[in-house]
């Protein structure tokens, strides 16, 4: 079964750390690019960060740019997000999926855009994140 699957997600107080993993079982992640999201409660799905397979380019939002990094193990079949000085507004459910394309930049029929989630082949369901003292 082709399938994407999260974990590592947890209860840490602010400032501490989590890695999240993305592992792919049955079909390989070479050729996907794979961007995670995450959505908090009554709030929209956003996009967090995203990996490209064609030359390894990494995208951030602003809201986690210097504190989360996003890197992917070919041999293990997985991405990986490293989440350092969370803050409660990091608490979400976060979420990968995978686009063939390859690259996280695609054009949405209005603008070019590197965290959007059209077109994903793959989605996982997600684990929880909560960031709280």
């Amino acid at each position: 079964q082709e399938q994407l699957v999260e974990s590592g997600g947890g209860l840490v107080q602010p400032g501490d750390s989590l890695r999240l993993s993305c592992a792919a079982s049955g079909f390989t992640l070479d050729y996907y690019a794979i961007t995670w999201f995450r959505q908090a409660p009554g709030k929209e799905r956003d996009g967090v960060s995203c990996i490209s397979s064609t030359d390894g380019s990494t995208y951030y939002a602003d809201s986690v740019k210097g504190r989360f990094t996003i890197s992917r193990d070919y041999a293990k079949n997985t991405v990986w997000l490293q989440m350092d000085s969370l803050k409660p507004e990091d608490a979400a459910v976060y979420y990968c999926a995978a686009r063939l394309i390859g690259s996280c930049i695609y054009y949405n029929g209005s603008a070019y855009v590197a965290l959007g989630s059209d077109g994903m082949d793959y989605w996982g369901k997600g684990t929880l994140v909560t960031v709280s003292s």
